[in-house]
């Protein structure tokens, strides 16, 4: 292929010698065992719908958005699903601006046939109106790093995108009632996909006439594998897809070796998946509580009136009642006035 024949031209033959007869004794340059995974972390956006996905060193971010078109003539009752991929130079000198190439093209298939043949999104869901509006639904992936197997990043970023991506409620108006009203998040909360299961893709390389299979093949040992194969699979086993990437023939056996692997690798990372994602929601709940004080209101500008009622009416009885000092000019002079009538 195009990405791993660039590759292998930036390997020099005792680093090609040095993978391949590690990998004869079981081992890899890395230290991971055959079957082993790297390092998987899925990390969300302040959106919903984002998600960014890092397998080891490669570093891929999918981003779903959604729009009202009209659906297809043969399928007038439902929404649409597409997939579009971004390669970055960024990610790897051998990515070229412009027209995507091979890899690209067959990175967004891969991803695509798992998702749409297995039927894991609800698309009856996503129709409005019946014949004239249903929502299309779009996930972008944006390769960042490209550290080997683009596919298996992918198509966990693409899952993990689907599941907290939100879409706006609509609801049928007018008066002939055919018109679509969508919704701000401010009316209505915005609603979730409907996804029946998740399909997995894991991908095995192979190595010396297939003598040596590894799993999660990093950017070196796709520059030195003589075959590669994905299967993609959910949590229960059930095979949604195979691709088989060119290079020489695979004995059934060895196939289902491989799909008894990755029947145990899907069940994990559906797990990790669903944590991740767990986590997001219960972040995303608490941030849209709203915080009500717990103090009663109270009605400031009566208590004002009311406290300048109760000066005035202080105010007025001191004004009414009479000092001790005029009291007791008062007795003086009553007793002034008794004395001169005594005499």
């Amino acid at each position: 292929m195009e990405q791993r024949l660039a590759n292998k031209w930036r390997l020099t033959v005792n680093e090609r010698k040095f993978i391949e007869t590690a990998l004869l004794s079981d081992l890899r340059i890395d230290g991971r065992r055959p079957f082993d995974y790297r390092n998987l972390t899925v990390n969300f956006g302040k959106e919903d719908g984002s998600a960014e996905v890092q397998m080891g060193h490669t570093h891929v971010m999918g981003f779903v958005t959604a729009q009202l078109v009209q659906p297809y003539r043969d399928r007038p009752n439902e929404g649409s699903l597409s997939i579009f991929t971004e390669f970055s130079p960024m990610a790897d000198p051998s990515f070229e601006p412009g027209r995507p190439g091979e890899f690209a093209v067959e990175l967004g298939r891969v991803v695509d046939r798992g998702l749409r043949e297995s039927r894991a999104v609800d698309t009856e869901s996503l129709c409005v109106l019946p014949g004239r509006w249903v929502w299309a639904i779009r996930i972008d992936l944006h390769i960042l790093d490209n550290a080997g197997n683009l596919v298996d990043a992918a198509n966990i970023a693409a899952l993990a995108a689907l599941m907290t991506f939100r879409r706006p409620e609509c609801s049928l108006g007018g008066e002939d009632g055919q018109e679509v009203i969508v919704h701000p998040p401010e009316e209505k909360e915005p609603l979730p996909l409907i996804l029946h299961h998740l399909p997995i893709a894991v991908t095995f390389a192979f190595f010396a006439d297939e003598n040596s299979v590894v799993i999660d093949p990093t950017h070196h040992e796709e520059a030195v594998m003589g075959g590669r194969m994905t299967t993609t699979l959910n949590a229960n086993g059930d095979i949604c897809a195979i691709q088989k990437a060119g290079g020489e023939g695979v004995l059934q056996s060895v196939i289902m070796q491989c799909l008894r692997v990755a029947s145990v690798k899907a069940g994990d990372i559906t797990e990790k998946i669903k944590k991740a994602v767990d986590s997001f929601n219960t972040q995303r709940a608490l941030k849209k509580i709203k915080r009500h004080p717990s103090s009663i209101p109270m009605d400031v500008d009566g208590a004002d009136s009311k406290l300048r009622e109760k000066q005035r009416s202080l105010v007025d009885k001191k004004a009414t009642i009479p000092s001790p000092s005029e009291n007791v000019e008062r007795e003086t002079k009553s007793l002034d006035q008794q004395q001169t009538k005594g005499k």
